[in-house]
């Protein structure tokens, strides 16, 4: 049987709920690709209409979009939350609003977030974690002005602090400040420690903004050669920065 286009284009058009279901179809097809998903992109091709909506509730959903590819370090998990919340209630410990203002971070849940690291600082002043997370927290809020001390009083007394996690925090903070050079001079002394692809490549959309393309090429390019070499977990951490850069270098 030959593929007659304008017939299905025909029914697509009398037809507006199977247009809306080709569109998310695509639309998860699209993002699992992105992702590297290859085991969900077949799925997705093969068993439509249910599994593109399988897809964006276990995957798609699951990623929270606020912070993907601004993680913190470490992990947490629902049963973590109800823990952390009845030693909360029964201690009043400030390590424990940090840890729970951490999984709320890596959840996505910025508002609570925030919430549980004020209530860290008001128990603990002089807490570092405490400060360096609430001023990633502020940043991803897009209160870079309120951040930016934030983390630098952090990156003044530690540089390195969480594996050069807050510097890179500092350096995003004076970007969307529009502080191009000092946001440079800061990418490069993580870039000094550190081969983040998170780094590289805000380092090379920098450059870019300098007109140096030249510059910016080398690390898009390191970014996706490092990828390469990566173990899985880095590259499923990554995946967005490498996609970046090579979006950029065409």
């Amino acid at each position: 049987m030959r593929f007659n286009l304008n017939y299905y284009l025909a029914l697509l058009r009398n037809n507006p709920l199977l247009g809306l279901v080709v569109v998310f179809q695509l639309w998860m097809l699209v993002d699992a690709v992105r992702r590297e998903e290859w085991l969900w992109a077949v799925l997705i091709f093969l068993f439509p209409p249910f599994m593109p909506l399988w897809y964006f509730v276990s995957v798609y959903r699951a990623a929270p979009s606020a912070t993907r590819g601004f993680e913190l370090p470490g992990t947490g998990s629902r049963r973590r939350i109800k823990e952390l919340e009845g030693l909360i209630h029964n201690l009043d410990k400030p390590h424990h609003y940090l840890e729970l203002g951490d999984i709320y971070f890596r959840k996505g849940n910025l508002a609570k977030a925030e919430s549980c690291y004020r209530a860290s600082l008001e128990r603990d002043p002089q807490d570092i974690d405490a400060r360096a997370h609430l001023g990633q927290c502020l940043l991803r809020q897009k209160k870079a002005e309120e951040a930016c001390p934030t983390l630098y009083q952090v990156c003044t007394e530690n540089p390195k602090h969480d594996y050069g996690y807050s510097l890179m925090a500092y350096a995003e903070a004076l970007a969307a400040l529009g502080d191009t050079d000092a946001a440079i001079t800061v990418w490069q002394e993580v870039l000094k420690n550190h081969s983040y692809a998170r780094a590289r490549v805000q380092l090379g959309q920098l450059y870019l903004a300098k007109n140096r393309r030249d510059l910016a090429e080398v690390e898009f390019r390191g970014t996706i050669n490092d990828d390469r070499h990566a173990p899985s977990y880095q590259r499923k951490r990554d995946r967005m920065w490498v996609w970046k850069a090579r979006r950029l270098l065409a």
